[in-house]
C-alpha cells in the first residue's frame, strides 16, 4: 500500500513543478484561455467550409493555405528568436492573431457563403503562426526560474493545448449547432486578451544575445547545418516531419467522418475532437510526471506507432463509440510523441541555436502539414476518406519502426550531451 502511495505522491510532486516560476504560471493560464478560442475557431472553420462547399478537397485546400506559410517562413522566425527579445516578439504576434480572428468573424458574418474570404484569412493566420510558433517554443526556457523544469513546462504546455482541444471543439460543436460559426470566431478574438495580458504582466530578465550576425541567410544556413550535423536532432526532425505529414489528414477529414461516415452533426465533430483531447491529456499526464530525460527516445518511437495504429483503427470503424475510443488512442500517441520530441530537441540544442532548431521543428511539424492537407484532400476525392486515413496511419507506424531501428546511434550522441549538461550521470 505504501508503495502505491509513494508512487502517487511522486506523480503529483513532479506534475506541476514548473508552476514554481511566476512567469510560467501567468503564461499557462493566459495561453490556456486563448487556446480554447483557437480550437473553437479551427472546428468552426472546418465545418463552415464543408457546410458551404460540401467538398473534402476544399477542406484539404483550406488546411494547406493555413499551414503552407510555416514551411517557408519559420526559418526566418528562428533567426529572429535567437537575435531579438522573444518576449516582445510574442506580444506582437498575439496582437496580430487577435486582429485576424476579428476579421474572420466579420467576414463570415457579413459575407456568409463567400468561402474564399475565410481561406484568405486562414492563410493570413498561417503567416502569423509561422513567426509565433518558433518564438513561443524557444521562449519557454526564458520563463523558468529553474531550467531543469524545462521538460515539465513543455509537457504542461502540451497539456493546456490538449485541454483546450478537449473543451474548445465540444463548445464549438454546440455553438455552431445553436448560433452558427461566427460566435466561435468572435470568442477566439476576445480570448487573445488573456494571453496578451499575461505576457505584459511578466517580468523577464533579458538574456544575453550572442548571435549578432545581421545576415539572415547565413544564420538560417548555420541553423540547418547544425541540425543536419547532429544525428539525434536530425532523427527527431524526420520522425516529426513524417508523422505530421500523415497524421494531419485526421484533422482535415474529420468533418467527413462526422457527417458522412458516422451520420452525425457538428456535435459529433466536437465529440470526436474532444476524444483526441482526452487521449492527449492522458499522455501528457505521463510526460509531465517524468523527472528524467533518459528513455525519451523510446517513448517517441513507441507513441508514433500508437498514433499510426489509432488512425488505422479509426478509419475502419463505423461505430460512434468505437470511433471515440480510437480517437482517444490517437490522441495519446500523437501528443506523447510530439512532447517527447520537443523536450529532446530543446534539451539537446545549444542555447544560442535553440530558436533556429525549434524553427526547423515547427517547419517539420506545421510546415509539412499543408502538403499533408492537400494530399488528404486529393486522395480522399479518389479513394475516399476512410482509405486515405488508413494509408496515413500505416505510414505513421512505419516511421516509428525506422526511428526505433536507429536508437543505438541516437543514444550514443544524445547521452554525451545530457552528461555534459548535468542531466545524466556517466555510469
Amino acid at each position: 500500500m505504501s508503495y502505491i502511495t509513494d508512487k502517487i505522491s511522486y506523480f503529483f510532486k513532479n506534475l506541476f513543478r514548473a508552476f514554481k516560476s511566476r512567469n510560467y504560471r501567468l503564461f499557462f493560464f493566459g495561453h490556456g484561455v486563448s487556446l480554447i478560442g483557437t480550437w473553437m475557431q479551427q472546428v468552426a472553420l472546418s465545418w463552415y467550409v464543408y457546410r458551404i462547399t460540401g467538398s473534402s478537397f476544399l477542406l484539404g485546400f483550406t488546411g494547406f493555405m493555413g499551414y503552407i506559410p510555416s514551411f517557408f517562413l519559420t526559418p526566418v522566425s528562428g533567426v529572429l528568436a535567437d537575435r531579438f527579445n522573444r518576449h516582445r516578439l510574442l506580444v506582437l504576434t498575439q496582437i496580430c492573431a487577435m486582429i485576424q480572428a476579428s476579421s474572420l468573424a466579420y467576414a463570415v458574418y457579413r459575407f456568409n457563403g463567400e468561402v474564399w474570404r475565410a481561406i484568405l484569412l486562414t492563410f493570413t493566420l498561417g503567416v502569423i503562426n509561422s513567426f509565433d510558433a518558433p518564438i513561443r517554443q524557444s521562449f519557454i526556457v526564458d520563463m523558468l526560474d529553474n531550467k531543469e523544469d524545462l521538460s515539465n513546462a513543455i509537457a504542461l504546455n502540451s497539456a493546456i493545448f490538449n485541454s483546450a482541444r478537449l473543451i474548445g471543439p465540444a463548445v464549438a460543436g454546440f455553438t455552431v449547432s445553436a448560433f452558427g460559426e461566427t460566435p466561435c470566431f468572435l470568442f477566439n478574438a476576445l480570448s487573445y486578451v488573456a494571453v496578451i495580458t499575461a505576457l505584459l504582466l511578466m517580468k523577464i530578465v533579458p538574456r544575453e544575445i550572442t548571435n549578432k550576425n545581421p545576415n539572415i541567410i547565413a544564420n538560417i544556413k548555420e541553423g540547418f547545418k547544425y541540425a543536419a550535423g547532429f544525428p539525434p536532432i536530425m532523427m527527431i526532425i524526420k520522425l516529426v516531419g513524417v508523422t505530421s505529414f500523415m497524421s494531419i489528414s485526421y484533422n482535415i477529414l474529420m468533418p467527413v467522418f462526422a457527417r458522412d461516415i458516422l451520420k452525425g452533426s457538428a456535435d459529433t465533430l466536437g465529440y470526436l475532437m474532444g476524444a483526441v483531447g482526452c487521449g492527449a491529456l492522458s499522455g501528457i499526464a505521463y510526460m509531465a510526471s517524468r523527472s528524467s530525460f533518459a528513455g525519451l527516445e523510446k517513448v517517441a518511437a513507441r507513441s508514433a506507432g500508437i498514433l499510426g495504429i489509432g488512425l488505422m483503427l479509426f478509419s475502419v470503424s463505423r461505430s460512434f463509440a468505437l470511433s471515440l475510443f480510437f480517437m482517444y488512442i490517437t490522441g495519446i500517441g500523437m501528443i506523447t510523441c510530439m512532447a517527447a520530441c520537443n523536450t529532446m530537441l530543446q534539451t539537446l540544442s545549444d542555447d544560442d541555436k535553440r530558436g533556429r532548431v525549434m524553427s526547423i521543428y515547427v517547419m517539420a511539424l506545421i510546415g509539412m502539414a499543408p502538403f499533408g492537407s492537400l494530399m488528404s484532400g486529393v486522395l480522399s476525392k479518389h479513394i475516399g476518406a476512410p482509405a486515405t486515413l488508413f494509408v496515413c496511419g500505416f505510414f505513421c507506424f512505419v516511421s516509428s519502426r525506422f526511428f526505433n531501428s536507429g536508437l543505438s546511434t541516437f543514444r550514443e550522441h544524445a547521452n554525451a550531451v545530457y552528461i555534459k549538461k548535468g542531466l545524466l550521470h556517466n555510469s
